[in-house]
């Protein structure tokens, strides 16, 4: 059989969870630390493990990035552009306990900010993906 570069990408996708909490109109993001996307703003999100409930792994993930106690009401949405190694699953999530505590090794800050802040970020070039604004824009077609 004939192996392409197509089937090449698919052999090394994975799946991505996260949460998009919005309160008093705004959204929570984490900046992140990791050296490749450093500085970037992005909603608490990560891989979803072998295993694992996608829903379960946003919870877990907006959990250890910003201390909150989630509950995951629905999906906003899937996200995925070709060429792009990620799947990136959103859902709306609501505080149900929890404090903010950022973790220093994987996140530099955590912030509540306006659909209006985001966009200027992201001229700026410091959002992670532009899924986040689709994602936000999606909830707020609901």
């Amino acid at each position: 059989m004939l192996k392409t570069k197509l089937d090449d990408n698919l052999l090394s996708v994975w799946v991505v969870a996260g949460c998009l909490i919005k309160q008093d109109d705004k959204y929570l993001l984490v900046q992140e630390k990791s050296p490749d996307i450093y500085g970037l703003w992005n909603f608490p999100a990560g891989k979803v493990e072998k295993g694992q409930i996608i829903r379960e792994a946003a919870c877990r993930e907006a959990k250890e990035e910003t201390g909150y106690d989630v509950e995951a009401m629905g999906k906003i949405g899937v996200y995925h552009k070709e060429g792009e190694r990620s799947v990136k699953h959103v859902f709306e999530a609501k505080i149900v306990g929890g404090e903010l505590h950022i973790p220093e090794d994987e996140i530099l800050d955590a912030k509540w900010l306006t659909y209006e802040e985001i966009l200027d970020l992201d001229k700026e070039g410091k959002i992670r993906n532009d899924w986040i604004l689709r994602a936000i824009e999606d909830h707020n077609k609901r």
